[in-house]
C-alpha cells in the first residue's frame, strides 16, 4: 500500500460523501440557485471531511487546479502570509469563474493575520471564495464569523465508519471480521482519516489477506473482547472479586483503558435495550457474531446489576480515566460502589 488509504478513498463528489448530509444538501442548493457566499467556515472534529468537501465544492464550481489555493494555517499563520493572499485575490482567475482559497487549521492564524484577512472579507472581489476549515470554532474571531457562512460537520457514526472500513478492506483484497471492523471504528473516534489509518497499519502487518479481531487487538492495543466478556459476565452476577480481577488483567496487558470503558458502555447500553425490546437484536446482527449476540441476550434476561444506574456510574468513571494517575482506578471504584457499597 504505497498510497495512504485515506487519500486513495477520499470522496471525489458530493454523492461519495457519508455522514454530512445536511452540509452537502445546503452546498448543493446554494450552487444550484447561484447563491454562493464569499466566505465559508467548515467546523468540526478532525477527519470528518472538511477539506475533502471543500475540494468537492470547488470542483463542482468547475474551478481548475490552477485556481484552487490550499493554505495550512498551522505553518502559514502570520500577517505576511495573509498579506500575500490579500494582494493576490485581486488578480483574476486563470481558467475559472472563481479563485478558491482553502485555509486549513484556520484557528491557528494570529490576531494580526485575522485583522489583515478581515479587510478582504469586508470587501471581497466577486471572483474569490474563501473556505476556512477548523477544529476549534471558538477560536475564530466574532468579526470573522459574522462575515462567513458556517457549517458544522458531525462526527460519522460508528456504523458508518464500520461500513467504510469493511468496504475499503474489500477493495484492497482483504477479508475482515465484523468485530474487527467494529473495534477499528471505535478506535477511530469519529474520524474517517483515522479509521483508514488504523486499517492500513493493521493490513500492512497482516501475513494473510484476512484481518481478524485478534490482529486488531494485538496491533492496536485495543482490549481483548474476551476480557470484556469476563468483566460483563462477572459484573452481571454481582461477583466483585472476579470483576476486579478482569480489570487487573486489563491493566497487566497494558490495554487501552479508555477504549475498554467505551466498549463496556456500549455493551451495557445494548443489554438494557435488549431487555426492553427483544426486537432490538435485529439491529445487532450485522455487528456481532451469533455467540456474542446470544451472550448479550442472556445478560439482558439474567442480570439485575446491568441497569441504568450502572451505565451512569461507568459513564462518569470513563470520563475520569484520562484525569486519573492510575487509569484503571475510576473503573475499579465504580465496580466497588455498585456491587459492594450499595449492598451494605
Amino acid at each position: 500500500m504505497s498510497e495512504t488509504l485515506y487519500r486513495k478513498y477520499r470522496p471525489h463528489t458530493f454523492k461519495d460523501v457519508l455522514g454530512q448530509e445536511a452540509v452537502v444538501s445546503a452546498l448543493e442548493t446554494s450552487i444550484s440557485k447561484d447563491s454562493l457566499a464569499h466566505a465559508y467556515i467548515f467546523a468540526g472534529s478532525r477527519g470528518t471531511g472538511k477539506t475533502s468537501i471543500a475540494r468537492i465544492f470547488a470542483k463542482t464550481l468547475e474551478t481548475s487546479e490552477d485556481d484552487i489555493y490550499e493554505i495550512d494555517a498551522a505553518s502559514n499563520r502570520g500577517i505576511d502570509d495573509i498579506r500575500a493572499i490579500r494582494d493576490a485575490v485581486h488578480t483574476l482567475p486563470f481558467r475559472s469563474k472563481y479563485k478558491i482559497y482553502i485555509i486549513d487549521e484556520a484557528h491557528m492564524l494570529t490576531k494580526d493575520a485575522w485583522n489583515a484577512l478581515l479587510k478582504t472579507l469586508e470587501e471581497p472581489p466577486k471572483h474569490v471564495i474563501f473556505i476556512m476549515a477548523t477544529t476549534e470554532l471558538e477560536k475564530i474571531p466574532e468579526t470573522i464569523l459574522s462575515r462567513c457562512e458556517t457549517f458544522a460537520f458531525r462526527k460519522p457514526t460508528e456504523k458508518i465508519l464500520k461500513e467504510v472500513i469493511e468496504k475499503t478492506a474489500e477493495k484492497e483484497g482483504f477479508k475482515i471480521e465484523s468485530e474487527a471492523a467494529e473495534i477499528i471504528a471505535l478506535l477511530a473516534d469519529g474520524s474517517f482519516r483515522d479509521s483508514h489509518g488504523i486499517l492500513q497499519k493493521i493490513a500492512s502487518s497482516s501475513q494473510t489477506k484476512k484481518i481478524t479481531l485478534a490482529d486488531v487487538e494485538k496491533i492496536s492495543g485495543a482490549p481483548k473482547i474476551g476480557l470484556l466478556i469476563d468483566f460483563l459476565e462477572n459484573f452481571g452476577k454481582g461477583d466483585t472479586k472476579e470483576t476486579l480481577k478482569a480489570l487487573s488483567t486489563l491493566e497487566e496487558q497494558s490495554s487501552d483503558v479508555k477504549m475498554f470503558g467505551k466498549l463496556l458502555l456500549e455493551r451495557m447500553r445494548q443489554v438494557i435495550l435488549l431487555r426492553i425490546d427483544a426486537g432490538f437484536a435485529e439491529k445487532l446482527k450485522d455487528l456481532y457474531t451469533k455467540e456474542h449476540l446470544d451472550f448479550l441476550l442472556n445478560l439482558s434476561k439474567t442480570s439485575k446489576t446491568i441497569n441504568s444506574e450502572a451505565v451512569r456510574e461507568f459513564l462518569h468513571a470513563t470520563g475520569e480515566i484520562g484525569m486519573s494517575f492510575v487509569q484503571i482506578l475510576p473503573l475499579e471504584l465504580a465496580v466497588i460502589k455498585l456491587l459492594e457499597e450499595k449492598g451494605k
